[in-house]
Parts: structure tokens; sequence; C-alpha cells
């Protein structure tokens, strides 16, 4: 058996997989809390990231005590980006500045402008990334900065309470902006950009790599045997793309979480960081991809449904099933700021062409469509970037609206498949990212693609709609960031 451990924005999930990759089972957490003290701040305690861990290891193990206690393998998979500060007792010194944390826009900027972060790590450097954070900390927090021994992002926070060991791998790594992604090692003159060292660092492996036994007192907690190893893991992305079988070149999905994200696997190094495409390591050796990133897809319905009083699936379930023409109303989803392709912190979101008429279908409607519009927007930055797409594979929880799903595959047109039932997620690709550190399978055989159940394909009727209105779209970004 093997253990995949995805800690999200929102929870923990735990899942087994069998050594067939058969799902056995899967539990998660209480929800995790995230506080925002001022605007455009995001932040969580990483204690409760250990909390929410138990919860999900206790709720496998009351569903399925035998099969957890035979895991030989735990893969581990986590949000990206976060600030993991401990001192030199491994003492959490203050809260994670999460990745959808926007304070640092001024120190990205800066050090965007240094030549070097683009050259090495062939990004932009935003405001999300860790090395940006790291920055505000020094010139906000200087006594605090002082005492930092171990820079972590937050899965490998979890891997120094399950282990021991202080160490990262190449996909998550990628997201901090101190990363020579081409080399797949950290950059010392990055680092002292930021008035950091590469001994505050945790050291390098591949996704599949072990990274650490688990500690004996935590196995005997949960009824588990000795020397089980802990993988490398990956980033949430990338663990995704490793669930899905994203691994080959060409192989791309679109994911509808909390943020959205296009992600296409590459087997070389492409960066192109003006087009605001991530190039990143992923979890498999010599392998790399490009993804775009907006920062709020689920969570622009999740505001939508908060601000109506109705759940996002009544709301969702107002629309029906059939696609309909873009009404004239326009949403612009830059709740929290907006990644690819504007790399923009203070821009915020937007209703535009409210009329007496507009009720709340027409405002679902329009949020829906801001979203497939702000997908589309990723779509062309790949292509810029040299990557060309000829379907997509649709996860996340935003892929269980049908309407949505046919409003991005028109606004992209391109075909969108959905996978046979399971899961799987980054939770999954984590537990075969163990699988394959505990046993040495090949990784490529391991992350195959589950198959196709059905293909959402684009609506040629409405293509031409849709196509005026995410042209609208694009005009409107710029009329709204001269107002701001």
């Amino acid at each position: 058996m093997y253990l995949g451990i995805d800690l999200g924005t929102s929870g923990v999930k735990a899942m087994l997989i069998d050594a067939d990759q058969a799902v056995i089972g899967s539990a998660s957490s209480k929800e995790v809390t995230t506080t925002r003290p001022h605007a455009g701040w995001s932040e969580q305690d990483p204690a409760d990231w250990i909390r929410a861990t138990e919860e999900a290891i206790a709720g496998l193990r009351a569903a399925h005590p035998a099969e957890l206690a035979a895991v030989r393998g735990i893969g581990l998979s986590g949000h990206m980006h976060g600030a993991t500060l401990l001192d030199g007792e491994d003492k959490v010194l203050r809260p994670c500045i999460m990745w959808n944390d926007t304070r640092s826009h001024r120190e990205a900027a800066a050090l965007d402008a240094d030549p070097r972060f683009r050259k090495i790590t062939g990004n932009i450097v935003f405001p999300g990334f860790t090395a940006p954070k790291l920055a505000w900390v020094k010139a906000n927090e200087p006594d605090l900065f002082a005492k930092i021994r171990w820079v972590l992002l937050p899965k490998d926070f979890l891997r120094v309470w399950l282990t021991g060991e202080h160490m990262s791998e190449m996909s998550d790594s990628a997201g901090t902006a101190w990363l020579d992604t081409g080399a797949r090692k950290w950059s010392g003159d990055l680092l002292a950009a930021t008035g950091l060292e590469e001994r505050q660092m945790p050291t390098l492996v591949e996704g599949t790599d072990a990274a650490g036994t688990l500690r004996p007192e935590l196995a005997a907690k949960w009824g588990l045997g000795e020397g089980i190893i802990v993988a490398g893991g990956a980033g949430d992305n990338a663990a995704s793309a490793c669930g899905m079988g994203t691994v080959r070149e060409g192989a791309a999905f679109v994911s509808l979480g909390t943020s959205g994200v296009l992600f296409a696997a590459n087997a070389t190094y492409l960066p192109n960081p003006e087009s605001a495409v991530h190039a990143f390591c992923h979890a498999l050796p010599n392998t790399w991809h490009q993804m775009g990133v907006i920062l709020s897809a689920t969570d622009a319905l999740n505001w939508h449904s908060r601000v109506t009083g109705a759940s996002a699936a009544d709301l969702t379930g107002e629309l029906g099933e059939t696609l309909k023409a873009p009404s004239g109303v326009t949403f612009l989803p830059y709740l929290s700021g907006e990644r690819t392709p504007h790399n923009d912190a203070a821009i915020r979101g937007a209703f535009l062409g409210l009329g007496h008429e507009s009720g709340r279908a027409v405002l679902t409607q329009a949020v829906l469509e801001g979203v497939s519009f702000a997908i589309r927007d990723i779509l062309e930055a790949l292509k810029s970037a040299g990557t060309q797409l000829s379907r997509v594979t649709a996860i996340g929880g935003g892929s269980r609206s049908r309407y949505w799903l046919k409003s991005i595959a028109t606004a992209l047109d391109l075909p969108v498949d959905l996978p046979a039932d399971g899961d799987f997620g980054a939770a999954f690709g984590a537990a075969r990212l163990g699988l394959i550190a505990a046993t040495g399978a090949d990784p490529v055989a391991v992350c195959s693609a589950p198959a196709t159940a059905e293909t959402i394909e684009p609506e040629a009727a409405l293509t031409a709609a849709y196509e005026d209105a995410y042209q609208r779209y694009r005009r409107l970004y710029p009329a709204i960031r001269a107002a701001y």
C-alpha cells in the first residue's frame, strides 16, 4: 500500500492506493483557516497543517486499518510558494505567508528588475513567489528575519514533522524564484539577493526520490511498520499532473480549483518569462512543464455565493446544462490580483455591462465566463511560449459543473476530456510518487493517463459569440488598470 498526503489551501486529503494503483480509500480533514489581517494578506498557521494531517490519517485508519498498516511508501503534495520560516530548533517563527498573498508586490518588482532572476529561473518574479516574501520579511520584520534557520515550502514543513529531514524537490522549489530551473539546483546569487544563504534552504532531490523515512513514533501511532519511505513529492499542480498522467510532451490539463491552472508537460526546458507563463521543473527527472495560473477560479464562484447567499451548486444549477451566448455582462475575476498573463497584484475584479435586467443567473453566467476567458488568456500565453495544445483534460472541483466545462471548451475552442470515474488529483499523484520512491518503479510507466469517460466539445454555434465576448474581456483589463 502507498499513501498520498495533499496539503491543500483549505485542508488535507490523504489517499491510499494499492500496488496496482487502485484507490482503496481517502479521507479529508476539517477546513484549515486562512487569515487576512490586511488587504492583500493571506496567512495560515503551520500547526493547523499538522492537525489537519492527523485528522485525515485518523479518518483513513478508522475506515481502512489493515490497509493503512500495510503502507510502504508515502508521497507529499502541497500548495506552492508559501514562506514557512523556522528557527534553529525547527520552531515556526511566524504564520506562513501563502501563495495568494500579494503584500510583497513592490519587492517582487524590485527583484524582477534584476535581470539575473528571469535569466536563471526562467520566470517573472511574481508577488506570490517565495523570494519576494522573504525580501518583505527582511524589510518589515528584521528581528524575525535574523532568526531564520530554514525557509521551507508548506509540504516540506510537513516532511520535517514526518521525518525530521529538511528536504524539498524540484517542482515545488521552482516556484520560489531561487532555483536555477534548467540546472535543477539552488542559485547562490539569487539567494544572496534576498539576504539568504544556501545553508538555509532544504536539500534538493527529485520528486521520485526517497526523501526521508517516517519517524518511528508516528509510525507506531498510526499502526504502521518501520522504515517507510517518504518521497520527494511535488507541488500541488505537478502532483496533479502525475495523477493525471500529464508527464509526456504535449499532454495538458486544466484545473478548476481555488485557483485556475492550465498545465502542459514539456520534454525540455522552455522558458519565456515575458509571456508570464511559469516554466518549472516537473516532479519526474529530466522533465519540465509550462503552467499559467489565475488566482481566482472556484474562489470567484465562492465569492459570488457568499455575496448572493446561494450555494455554488444552486447558482450553477440555475443555468442548466445548455450553454448560453454571453449576455453582454462581463466579469473580471481579479479578486486578489492576477498572475498570468498580467502579473498585477493591484488589479481587482469587476462586473461591467450591468443593467436593470441583470439578474442573479446573468451574474453567475458572467462569473463562469470570466474564469473561462482568464484560462483562455493562459492558452494564448502558452502559445506565445511555444506550446500548442490540441485538447485538455479537466480536473478540480469546478469540473463538476457541465455548464462551466462547456464554457471553457468553447472559450478555448478545444475539446475538454473528462477522466473515467476516479480521483486523479494531487493526493493520487503524491501516492504514485510514494510508490515510485519505495519500489524503484519506472516513473513514466506508473504515471499513466486515466481512460477518458467523456469529451466536451466546443459549441460550434457559439464560438463566434464567445470570441467576441473574449475580445471585449481583453479590452477591459487595460481600461480598468488605467482607472486604478
